[in-house]
């Protein structure tokens, strides 16, 4: 069996929902020496305004964004899973993937859209969340959970901590200061996504957000996220 490993697994629902989510904490994670892996669920080949585009060849060229992205913040891997955009459900078979990903990099943390935002969410960042938080707990812990897995090595493991990116219940802030410009660079690798906005005007939306975000803190910049920590 081919052993990998990685200290932060992010589990993102379309191409570029890291970027925004999480990207500077990954950076910095990165230069820390971390090992970040990514798993992106959808192929996003219904995320544009263009309805002249193949659906086909968008979610290539979202591929492709993702992949720039991912190798500008040093992200060690990206696993792509490949369900059509808006199709996510939450089903036994997309739950046992997330499984097998977490019991094969043993990630220490693992970081998703929370499930649990109210109103407006997009259904397939909601699924996301909720299937990998039960992948997390308890199926990837579990001996008796996926045998089969067990027996081709892939035995089981305990996430320590969890975050929830874009969640209503902030509890935790990561310092972005150094690593904000790292990320506004990921995020335009999505052309596809972020094209349509003037020059200047993506870099000022994101800083005042994340200044927004760092309020009451002792740096300039943050991404938030709901944190649990996991000791069963």
């Amino acid at each position: 069996m081919n052993r990998k490993s990685a200290h932060v697994m992010v589990v993102t629902p379309h191409p570029d929902d890291a970027e925004f989510g999480v990207a500077g904490t990954v950076a910095r994670w990165v230069r820390d020496g971390k090992d970040v892996v990514y798993v992106v669920c959808t192929n996003g080949d219904k995320g544009s305004n263009n309805s002249e585009i193949d659906p086909k060849e968008l979610a290539k060229i979202r591929e492709k964004e993702q992949l720039a992205a991912a190798a500008l913040l040093g992200v060690k891997d990206v696993v792509f899973l490949r369900y059509p955009d808006q199709g996510l459900e939450d089903t036994p078979e997309f739950r046992k993937k997330i499984v097998r990903l977490i019991r094969t990099y043993r990630p220490q943390t693992v970081v998703t859209a929370d499930p649990y935002r109210r109103y407006i969410w997009h259904r397939d960042h909601r699924i996301t969340g909720q299937v990998t938080l039960d992948a997390i707990f308890p199926y990837a812990r579990d001996y008796l959970s996926y045998p089969d897995l067990t027996e081709e090595g892939l035995r089981p493991h305990k996430v320590r901590e969890i975050l929830f990116w874009a969640s209503e219940d902030i509890n935790f802030r990561s310092d972005i200061t150094k690593t904000f410009d790292l990320k506004l660079a990921a995020l335009q690798c999505h052309e596809s996504q972020v094209g349509q906005f003037p020059s200047g005007e993506l870099e000022k939306r994101l800083r005042e957000r994340h200044s927004m975000l760092a309020e009451g803190q002792d740096f300039e910049l943050a991404e938030a996220f709901h944190r649990e920590e996991i000791w069963q």
